[in-house]
């Protein structure tokens, strides 16, 4: 039987906190506001050591946050929320509070990486080593992996802010972003959508121009990502991503921006194959949790074998 493990998708506006094993066996699940850090930290670690009562111990648990934060082990400020905007959460320790606690590995990683490790697991990226997760929707955020390993660097990526070419004349909006202006998020995020229309991104119909502005910037993104880590797949996730008319305008959009240059099969003539939704869903953040629990759970069963071993 598969050992029980915890999952914290922590969102800006929600937590949302699962146990269980993986998509086929979610035990138990719970959703509450993001207010301030001991009073949300402290309700995920209750629902944790609840669900330890009634359904057996955790073998560890995994936090897919918002950030920035820190994903590096080796770091002094590994698993705080860093330098985020959101009032009260700077610099806090969120997976400190959480091993301390519950006396469980701990995995720790922005909430695309985690979505992209549960794609990786369970999804749309199964058998791949090199792909990219971007979730659209209230902002821009995109993980992945490169040769088998979750992408991490100084920081961890921020494709939501990669620069875009603007056509002043056809877009005059000026970006929604307060760091940057017209970067992608600041362009192609939902509620840069809803403030240039002057109407929710959800309401306007699927022939508005909104639709092809939008595919626009996302397809000069998309070119960016390809050719510079030459993924082997493009994972779009989001609110905005279900609207339904924008997959087949996006692919043609980079098809028609590359320009024959990528010579693969999966972009010539099946790229419905290589820019897809989200195997997972919805769920892809809550189970990419779920992942990074695992890996820290693995992680410290090969650091255990490998003492024992010397």
């Amino acid at each position: 039987m598969s050992e029980l493990l915890g999952g914290i998708e922590a969102g800006g506006t929600k937590f949302v906190c699962a146990v269980g094993t993986g998509p086929d066996d979610i035990r138990a699940e719970t959703r509450f506001p993001t207010t301030e850090p001991d009073e949300t930290i402290g309700r995920a670690i209750a629902f944790f050591q609840e669900q330890a009562a009634s359904e057996g111990e955790l073998a560890s648990v995994g936090i897919a946050a918002f950030g920035p934060l820190d994903p590096d082990p080796d770091s002094p400020t590994y698993g705080y929320i860093t330098s985020t905007p959101k009032p009260g959460w700077a610099n806090t320790d969120f997976a400190g509070p959480l091993r301390r606690a519950l006396d469980v590995p701990v995995g720790f990683d922005t909430d695309v990486n985690g979505a992209a490790l549960g794609e990786w697991r369970w999804g749309a990226a199964q058998g791949l080593n090199t792909f990219i997760y971007l979730t659209i929707g209230t902002g821009i955020g995109g993980g992945g992996m490169a040769n088998g390993r979750l992408l991490h660097g100084l920081i961890h990526p921020e494709m939501g802010h990669i620069r875009l070419p603007h056509d002043w004349e056809r877009d005059p909006y000026e970006g929604h972003c307060p760091f940057h202006g017209d970067c992608l998020e600041g362009m192609a995020a939902g509620p840069a959508i809803g403030d240039r229309w002057g109407q929710p991104a959800e309401t306007l119909p699927p022939d508005h121009p909104a639709w092809d502005l939008e595919a626009d910037y996302l397809a000069y993104a998309l070119v960016n990502f390809i050719v510079t880590l030459s993924p082997q797949r493009l994972i779009l996730g989001g609110g905005v991503m279900e609207q339904p008319q924008l997959f087949p305008l996006v692919r043609q959009k980079v098809q028609s921006l590359l320009n024959g240059y990528v010579q693969s099969s999966l972009i010539l003539e099946r790229i419905d194959e290589y820019i897809v939704p989200p195997g997972l869903g919805n769920r892809a953040g809550a189970l990419g949790a779920l992942a990074l629990g695992e890996r820290a759970r693995n992680e410290r069963a090969r650091n255990e074998r490998a003492r024992n071993e010397r």
